[in-house]
């Protein structure tokens, strides 16, 4: 009688693809006060691999907090010009809003702003916001980008003239209600060949971004300021892989959706510290007892599962290959 000891291995390929994985969950829905849904995620292997790393869930002070959520957490664009928070993201327009630590506002204006600027290789492009330069060579109607007038002669002198009245523009050298011609509202903005907000360039000392100007449009203290950013231009290769669906289906099991390099195949990353390729559903529950934990001893019991586990898988392959290895010797004496 013939023996295919690859049988075996086919058997036991089979058992290790569909037992469920152990590894700790470091992904996260929550970061700080925002909500991270797909495509983005709060580190490696976590949502999208085309916007990581561009935006991270970074901590400023509780360093070993692992759940994403911690007070002390914040959602950041990284950029080559620099770490920008995010501060507000809608889903539905597919659009989000950093606020760039040294852009000025009606309360605290900073002079030498550095430029702003956006990496053409990750998928994000300026979206409605408007850019007002402050403090440039008068006049700024003369202002130009590649040869291109800048400056929004009808809105300019409004928007201008209300920021100008801001008392902190004292900190740029200017007087209070300072002629408007030293203020240029660039809309709609542009970067240039680098991806930058040339303000070095354009020889103004800072901006401001303004995403909403609010109900009252005259009172620069309301405004909503910020750098509203589209994304998203990754999202249709996305969705012709199918990732789409089984991201949806991960979501409302409460998990966060992520990758498994080097492939980056699909993996739905659950509170429980299970990574599954489908959805949390059952597995919380069932494993919460290792996972939930963050005492010293609920680590403990984590690293003892996980080793547990990894000796009783060697005893299985090792069972699997001595019956592959016995078949083969009886085969050849048959």
């Amino acid at each position: 009688m013939e023996h295919h000891p690859h049988h075996h291995s086919h058997i036991l390929l089979l058992f290790l693809l569909f037992f469920p994985s152990f590894t700790h969950s470091t992904c996260s829905n929550k970061c700080g006060s925002l909500d991270v849904r797909y495509p983005f995620g709060t580190g490696y292997g976590c949502g999208s691999p085309h916007f990581f790393p561009s935006v991270t869930c970074t901590s400023s002070a509780n360093q070993d907090d692992e759940s994403g959520g911690g007070k002390d957490q914040q959602l950041t664009l990284t950029t080559h010009t620099g770490k920008y928070p995010i501060t507000a993201i809608s889903y539905s327009t597919s659009t989000l809003t950093v606020t760039p630590p040294l852009m000025s506002t009606c309360s605290a204006m900073h002079p030498s702003t550095p430029n702003f600027g956006l990496d053409w290789s990750a998928p994000f492009q300026l979206a409605s916001s408007v850019f007002v330069l402050l403090a440039c060579p008068a006049p700024t109607s003369s202002l130009a980008n590649h040869g291109n007038l800048i400056c929004d002669a009808a809105s300019g002198p409004r928007l201008c003239g209300a920021l100008l009245a801001c008392p902190a523009v004292a900190a740029l050298g200017l007087p209070l209600f300072a002629p408007t011609n030293t203020c240029c509202v660039y809309s709609p903005a542009s970067l240039g060949p680098k991806g930058d907000l040339d303000l070095q360039g354009l020889r103004c000392a800072t901006y401001a971004s303004v995403a909403a100007l609010g109900s009252t449009p005259v009172d620069a203290g309301t405004w909503q300021y910020g750098v509203a950013l589209q994304y998203g231009e990754a999202q249709k290769e996305i969705e012709v892989d199918g990732v789409a669906e089984a991201c949806a289906a991960c979501e409302r099991s409460d998990g966060a959706c992520g990758y498994a390099p080097p492939k980056n195949y699909f993996v739905c990353a659950c509170k429980s510290g299970v990574n599954t390729s489908t959805d949390c559903y059952g597995l919380d529950e069932e494993l919460k007892d290792f996972w939930q934990s963050t005492t010293a001893a609920g680590k403990n019991a984590f690293a003892t599962s996980k080793l547990f586990w990894m000796l009783s898988m060697m005893i299985v392959v090792n069972l699997f290959l001595s019956a592959a290895a016995s078949s083969s010797s009886s085969s050849s004496f048959c």
